[in-house]
């Protein structure tokens, strides 16, 4: 299946090919345009450029409701005076399915979402989860060519977003479902997705795997929001054999391999998880740095740090140490974790914004 997306007021230059069976998810802070590229291909909004495709067979002029595909929406969007039965049962009568096959698809739609045992209940009667477990039976029952998911578990806690996750991959595997899915969940994106996009301001930054985007975020700012908080602006000191050395507030990391051709002012990208705590004992490493800690927070099986330079500049780390408040540490920093990019797109200061 193509999906082509022109322009809108707010999505520029958006062009994707979907597979069947894929798991296509759309990433992006608030305004970056995830939410209209869905609604674009949903046919909720209007294309004013391109074209959306679906079996080389142009269908950017359809309705929605003759487009086919189906949609999960945040707040569930359930009839609360509708049984769970007669929920899933409406798009299939909507779709004017015959009767007969509207009981045998709604009971397998029900039992694949492990509802079976409350199809006479309604809306009110369920938890949130099991609503959006509803939700997502209806729109598997009229068996889509594409299901459209609009940040389906933002309104859950915590467990059942982790327990909805997993129902949703499952289903996705075993229905073999095509799936658009738009979130602004970073680790839900990951652990979901077989492609994923990430946006911002209404442009594509970056498409690939979630392996591909984890560990090679194309840009700073795709660093930032994949969650590489130590971000720094610095200068490059030397350059040889493809590897450059950075210098950043007295912080000096050498050996980096040259992503591209820095140029003399770059962004230095580092995950919290790659800054290692070294003891003396430890033997030598040519980017190792001291700090104090600033700022400890618990966060179960590790802590959380933030701690400072002799000249101030910043680094977040993850521990499994008790550290405390004031206690002088050392860490080193891998260089095959370092990324390094062009200051000149000032990414940094636009994604920080964002966040």
């Amino acid at each position: 299946m193509a999906r082509a997306f022109g322009e809108t007021d707010a999505l520029t230059d958006l062009t994707l090919t979907i597979s069947t069976g894929e798991f296509v998810a759309f990433l992006g802070p608030s305004g970056s345009g995830k939410s209209t590229a869905l609604n674009c291909l949903a046919g909720l909004l209007t294309l004013t450029d391109g074209s959306i495709s679906l079996d080389e067979r142009r269908i950017d002029h359809l309705p929605p409701e003759r487009r086919g595909f189906a949609m999960v929406f945040q707040n569930y969007a359930l009839f609360p005076h509708m049984s769970v039965r007669r929920n899933v049962e409406f798009g299939l009568q909507m779709q004017r399915v015959p009767r007969a096959k509207i009981v045998g698809r709604v009971d397998d739609a029900l039992k694949l979402v492990k509802l079976e045992h409350h199809a006479q209940k309604y809306p009110a009667q369920l938890s949130g989860g099991e609503q959006q477990r509803v939700a997502i039976a209806r729109a598997i029952a009229t068996e889509p060519p594409l299901v459209l998911m609009d940040e389906p578990l933002s309104n859950l806690d915590a467990q059942l977003r982790l327990e909805m996750r997993t129902e949703i991959r499952r289903l996705h595997q075993e229905l073999e479902l095509t799936t658009v899915y738009v979130t602004h969940d970073q680790q839900e994106a990951m652990s979901l997705a077989d492609r994923m996009v990430i946006l911002r301001s209404g442009r594509v930054q970056q498409i690939g795997t979630p392996e591909e985007i984890y560990a090679s975020p194309s840009t700073s700012f795709v660093a930032s929001f994949m969650g590489y908080r130590n971000i720094f602006p610095a200068r490059v000191a030397r350059q040889q054999d493809g590897r450059v050395t950075v210098s950043a507030d007295g912080v000096e990391l050498t050996g980096i391999a040259a992503q591209g051709h820095p140029t003399d002012d770059v962004i230095v990208a580092v995950r919290p998880e790659d800054v290692r705590i070294v003891r003396g004992t430890d033997p030598p490493d040519d980017n190792r740095v001291d700090l104090e800690v600033e700022v400890v927070e618990y966060g179960g099986r590790e802590y959380t740090v933030g701690a400072v330079s002799s000249a101030g500049l910043l680094f977040h780390l993850l521990t499994d140490q008790p550290l405390t408040v004031g206690e002088r540490i050392s860490v080193a920093i891998p260089v095959e974790r370092v990324r390094v990019y062009p200051a000149a797109t000032s990414d940094v200061a636009a994604g920080e914004a964002e966040h």
